[in-house]
């Protein structure tokens, strides 16, 4: 039984693993997507007399930005259109973090997985050792070896899972302050 959740708990890791690799991926691409984005409507306030409706597209930047030109035009007093501002750029600000949560419990659960998956496996040598005796001191070191693996492998998708998540938290606040300078603008 307990090979069986030491086996189970590498499974969990590794399932995690692949989840977290897939939304840092999913989040890498949309959060580039994004920043490009802001960064290119910014420069065009700088730069040139180009319309900014003709810049926009299907990311979350041009619909703040496209729902702040809607509310401009349609003479809504400061007070609303400063708080439908504020609404837009929630709206945004919680669309760029979606998913991060998910980065962020696999941060924190892998390593405790693998502790799990530890202890699982030095209980499944401790019990080859009752039935067996002590004949095999090498059988032993390599069972609890074995076992060892499976806090490294935790450690291992939590650290690589922590950097995917920090720059994801740094790009999305990037990403914010380019909004936060476009509501100004605008």
């Amino acid at each position: 039984m307990t090979e069986f959740l030491h086996q189970a708990s590498f499974g969990l890791m590794i399932f995690s693993a692949i989840i977290a690799i897939v939304v840092s991926i999913e989040r890498i691409i949309f959060s580039g997507m994004n920043l490009r984005r802001a960064k290119l409507i910014m420069t065009s306030f700088d730069s040139t007399q180009i319309p900014i409706s003709t810049l926009l597209g299907s990311d979350v930047v041009s619909e703040m930005v496209q729902k702040l030109i809607d509310d401009k035009n349609k003479n809504y007093a400061p007070s609303v259109q400063q708080d439908r501002a504020d609404a837009a750029f929630i709206h945004a600000k919680d669309e760029l973090s979606a998913r991060l949560w998910i980065l962020d419990t696999i941060v924190t659960a892998a390593p405790l997985m693998g502790l799990l998956g530890t202890i699982f496996g030095i209980v499944d040598t401790f019990l080859a050792l009752s039935k067996s005796g002590m004949s095999d001191p090498a059988g032993v070191s390599a069972g609890i070896g074995t076992a060892l693996y499976a806090t490294a492998l935790g450690i291992s998708i939590a650290l690589v899972g922590l950097f995917a998540f920090n720059y994801l938290s740094d790009r999305n606040e990037r990403i914010g302050e380019h909004l936060k300078m476009l509501i100004l603008r605008l």
